[in-house]
């Protein structure tokens, strides 16, 4: 039933990534001052909103977990910042392409909004040496656990301080109440979003199961062997109790 849905929705994602990009380069219009090159917003910017939006998913499953002591929602808030975290090498790359392209410099140091996205990437970049320098298994998880909580919190606190900031040259997408964009730009920055975001959630998914079964596969490896099973331990192993 789970592979079923798995499979489903792999395959909504892969065909709406492909809806998405096909209308990148034939259907939305090429922009009056960038050109060509600002057809890589559809992806720099969905990428962006869909890693700080993962980190708060993050902080949410952290929370419940400290709630709960259930190390299903510890897994699931690793697994949520470890796929921001991927999405956020994604954004960084892209915004250093769409740079260079449009600015002619590869990062502007004076450009709140880059500066700010690579403090948060950074931020959450300490979060693996945090969690794996602690050796006992539950402790690790409710250190990692608060400090996804807190990384969590200051994202929207970042993200507002940045759009009361004066912004040197980084365009703001939704400055105007038409969301500042055309209306063939709009359907194709949602068609992206929606197609990124499920991609977030699939990879998400797929992780979380692998997880699963490598535990299975461990206890299924200690029952056949008759060894107890590791006393707290596995720092180097990352959270396995996903359901």
């Amino acid at each position: 039933m789970a592979t079923n849905s798995l499979r489903n929705i792999s395959i909504l994602t892969a065909l709406l990534l492909g809806v998405g990009l096909a209308l990148v380069f034939f259907y939305a219009p090429l922009d009056a001052d960038q050109g060509f090159i600002q057809k890589i917003f559809y992806l720099h910017v969905p990428l962006a909103i869909i890693a700080l939006a993962g980190f708060i998913v993050g902080g949410i499953h952290a929370i419940r977990h400290l709630r709960t002591g259930d190390p299903v929602h510890d897994a699931r808030s690793y697994v949520s910042i470890h796929m921001s975290v991927i999405f956020g090498v994604a954004v960084l790359i892209t915004g250093a392409i769409w740079a260079k392209g449009s600015w002619g410099v590869w990062w502007e140091w004076r450009e709140p909004t880059l500066v700010s996205f690579l403090i948060v990437f950074l931020l959450y970049a300490t979060y693996y040496p945090l969690r794996y320098a602690i050796p006992d298994r539950e402790r690790q998880a409710r250190y990692a656990s608060v400090f996804a909580i807190t990384a969590g919190a200051f994202v929207p606190l970042n993200f507002m301080a940045v759009r009361l900031a004066e912004s040197f040259i980084h365009p703001r997408t939704f400055a105007t109440a038409n969301g500042g964009l055309p209306a063939k730009m709009q359907l194709v920055f949602w068609v992206c979003m929606i197609a990124f975001g499920l991609l977030w959630y699939t990879l998400v998914r797929f992780e979380l199961t692998a997880k699963r079964t490598r535990g299975q596969l461990s206890r299924l490896r200690r029952a056949l062997d008759g060894s107890p099973p590791p006393a707290g331990t596995g720092a180097r192993i990352a959270p396995g109790a996903a359901r």
